[in-house]
């Protein structure tokens, strides 16, 4: 009987003492967005107030689902709780099941958590028991590919369909893996409604919307993957339920479909034939080369417009560069697009406004201009060719210029160094003569000779002093440096007065900038250049933006003398010039 007694007694102790367990498993540790996956926890004992996690990024589809399991095999006996949740992911990445809670006689355990990877959208989803989930007869994602076998840059869409079996609603849907189109240029076409619309699906009827369109173009060769759109449904299925009317009720089921992924096999356009000056275009292309005015004075501006039209990569290809006369000056082009796109890719036209000013007059030829693009209808490259361009530039009598046409150049000589060009129109006139008198008398030994000896002889302990001082090396520069500040400040006084004369404020503040700059930087006019100008600054530690600024103010002065401007730009630029002078002159 004793011995009886210290068996119970040991048997009681062994399962009071027996270690908890509580832990957490998962059907899968790497699924697709569109699959289910479940996940266990499972406790030894019999406890109390268990907890389940917030199943952050995941959407609990069933749970929790709670069984109990109790043995007694050769004298031992053992008992598990299992808690069971079926969870679909909402998001894409490295996930993790938090920590469930569960207290057994007054102790509180905790499981680890559950680390999860989630992939794009799988071709055949998983329940998370191993089983297939079966929709085949209620619902269907479909991505329609207009061409599997486009050529690099050659435009191609994808339509994405939803089709509905007639005995099944759809109530909503959000979509939960957007896909990638690595390599490809993508663009959505905005469905202003989506209309529902009958037709077949496996040659059985159904119901079907278009939910997306999206063009693709290919910007590399090869096999490249368009990876599956998912979406989350709110379905209504029919059940073997019935009103009071006979009707059949319906079932509010969540559903995860998602479009196959898509391989797409992008060849690469021919070697054969391709022309030097191809620059990427491919569609259906026409050239179109304009002008506003043919018939000009010299220094006035013109606008020469380069515009391609039709269908095909417009977006994406370069266009055409024209080469303008010497005696022409250009500016770079303005370059505008009209691009609108579609189902079929995109069409419209793009521009490049050209600003040009020929300085000198004469009959000048602008030579054709041709462009090259690759027909995928064709599979071959054509080339197109603008017409020439002739301008007829006449001496303008504002400017002085000499006549002369594109080939000509002009020539300087000692005889006419007092005149300025158009083409050196920073030479100075010579107001001074080098002419002497016939009956002059010799300077040496005069009068005015040993008085000037004498004078100079006496200032010499002066100008020791002041040398010594730096007074005197300095002196000459000062004045200099006054002149123009005070040529600067006239020249900026008198752009403010033409505020609203585009040619003439713009010339007057460029004017005042240069007179500024050569004060402060103690350079001459041939030094002006921009990139001259920069080099000076920067010696000088001006700040960045302010010399970003002044190079930008310079520019423009340049730009804007031939353009047409606002009255309130102008002031706006009074304005920015006579603060930028005055923080450069602090700086330098």
């Amino acid at each position: 009987m004793k011995n009886i007694i210290l068996f119970l007694n040991l048997l009681v102790c062994s399962s009071v003492f027996a270690q908890v367990s509580f832990v957490a498993k998962s059907s899968r540790d790497k699924m697709g967005i569109n699959e289910r996956v479940k996940i266990e926890f499972t406790v030894n004992h019999d406890g109390d107030n268990f907890r389940a996690p917030s199943f952050n990024n995941f959407r609990k589809i069933a749970g929790p689902n709670q069984s109990v399991q109790s043995t007694w095999v050769n004298g031992k006996s053992s008992f598990s709780k299992t808690y069971t949740y079926f969870l679909q992911p909402t998001k894409k990445g490295k996930l993790e099941v938090g920590q469930a809670e569960i207290e057994v006689d007054g102790q509180v355990y905790k499981t680890s958590p559950i680390p999860i990877e989630v992939t794009s959208a799988v071709d055949n989803p998983g329940d998370g028991t191993g089983n297939q989930i079966d929709l085949s007869d209620a619902i269907h994602l479909v991505a329609e590919v207009s061409n599997y076998k486009p050529y690099l840059n050659e435009g191609i869409s994808v339509v994405y369909k939803l089709y509905v079996s007639p005995t099944t609603n759809v109530r909503n849907w959000q979509s939960l893996d957007e896909p990638k189109y690595n390599g490809f240029w993508s663009q959505n076409i905005d469905l202003k409604r989506q209309e529902v619309k009958e037709g077949t699906y496996g040659g059985n009827p159904y119901r079907y919307v278009e939910l997306r369109r999206t063009v693709l173009y290919p910007q590399k060769t090869g096999k490249l993957v368009i990876e599956p759109l998912s979406l989350d449904i709110s379905v209504e299925v029919p059940s073997n339920k019935r009103d009071f009317f006979g009707r059949r009720l319906y079932d509010i089921a969540q559903k995860t479909v998602s479009a196959k992924s898509k391989t797409v096999d992008v060849k690469s356009l021919p070697q054969e034939g391709k022309p030097i000056d191809f620059s990427g275009a491919v569609g259906e292309f026409e050239l179109n080369v304009k002008t506003n005015k043919t018939e000009l004075l010299a220094t006035e501006s013109l606008n020469y417009d380069v515009i391609i039209s039709g269908k095909g990569n417009l977006s994406l290809m370069n266009m055409p560069k024209p080469k303008f006369p010497s005696a022409i000056e250009s500016y770079d082009p303005e370059h505008t697009e009209n691009v609108k796109t579609s189902v079929s890719g995109m069409y419209g036209e793009v521009k490049d406004k050209y600003t040009l000013v020929p300085n000198t007059p004469g009959q000048f030829k602008i030579n054709p201009l041709s462009f090259t693009y690759f027909d995928p209808r064709a599979e071959a490259y054509k080339t197109i060719n603008s017409k020439a361009i002739s301008l007829d530039v006449k001496a303008n009598p504002n400017v002085a210029t000499t006549s002369t046409n594109s080939t000509d150049t002009v020539q300087m000589n000692e005889q006419n160094k007092n005149y300025v060009s158009d083409i050196t129109q920073l030479n100075f006139i010579r107001p001074e003569t080098n002419l002497k008198s016939i009956e002059s008398t010799p300077f040496f030994k005069s009068t005015l000779f040993w008085i000037l000896v004498g004078v100079f002889t006496l200032m010499i302990p002066f100008l020791l002093v002041f040398r010594k001082s730096g007074l005197f090396q300095t002196d000459s520069k000062n004045k200099t440096n006054k002149h123009l500040d005070r040529l600067a400040k006239k020249y900026l006084s008198e752009a403010k007065s033409s505020i609203g004369q585009p040619e003439i404020f713009y010339t007057n503040l460029e004017l005042a900038l240069h007179k500024f700059l050569k004060a402060k930087l103690g350079i001459k006019t041939h030094e002006l250049a921009k990139e001259n100008l920069k080099i000076r600054l920067q010696d000088k530690s001006v700040d960045k933006a302010d010399l970003k600024a002044m190079m930008s103010m310079i520019e423009k002065c340049e730009l804007a003398r031939y353009a047409s401007a606002e009255s309130h730009s102008m002031e706006e630029d009074y304005k920015k010039s006579s603060v930028l002078i005055s923080k450069i002159d602090k700086q330098i």
